[in-house]
């Protein structure tokens, strides 16, 4: 999704406009913004991968799920944060080469996943983790992170906690 359909979608367009005709120094800025956001992206795919692999006991491949429900560290503030990585390193390339087909394929990427998600996905977890996920669903933002981390109760997992 990172890298095989953009290095495509450059190859065959050759839409590349790095500094967006701006000029100096106004040039350096579109670089550095989409650079900052491929860095975000992979943060974010590092911390939710290692979560899958040491917490969760799987990793993000549909054939070996995590077998436990993960609401540790970026869990706890934005349920999708996986996504949520994708989604900034595919804007920052976007950014960083000035390419209007990377633009439209990182908003067909978010448009899949925007539709995905809701009604399929979540409704996979809600089976395989029931009241647990129900709660951290009712709790954690699917998209735009919450403020402070969400704890889920010991005693009752269905109690909200207000930010």
């Amino acid at each position: 999704m990172t890298l095989i359909v953009p290095v495509v979608l450059i190859y065959f367009t050759g839409a590349v406009n790095i500094g967006w005709g701006l000029s100096p120094p106004a040039s350096w800025l579109p670089p550095l913004l989409g650079c900052i956001l491929i860095c975000l992206g992979l943060l974010l795919m590092y911390q939710t991968i290692s979560l899958f692999a040491n917490v969760g006991e799987g990793t993000l491949a549909p054939w070996d799920p995590p077998r436990n429900f993960v609401v540790r560290g970026v869990y706890r503030y934005v349920r999708n944060p996986m996504i949520s990585g994708v989604i900034f390193i595919l804007l920052g390339e976007a950014t960083l080469l000035g390419s209007l087909p990377l633009l439209a394929w990182f908003l067909v990427f978010f448009a899949v996943n925007a539709t995905y998600i809701p009604l399929i996905e979540e409704k996979g977890l809600e089976r395989r983790f029931g009241s647990e996920y129900l709660a951290y669903k009712r709790n954690v933002p699917r998209w735009i992170p919450r403020l402070r981390p969400w704890t889920p109760s010991l005693d009752d997992p269905r109690q909200d906690h207000p930010e």
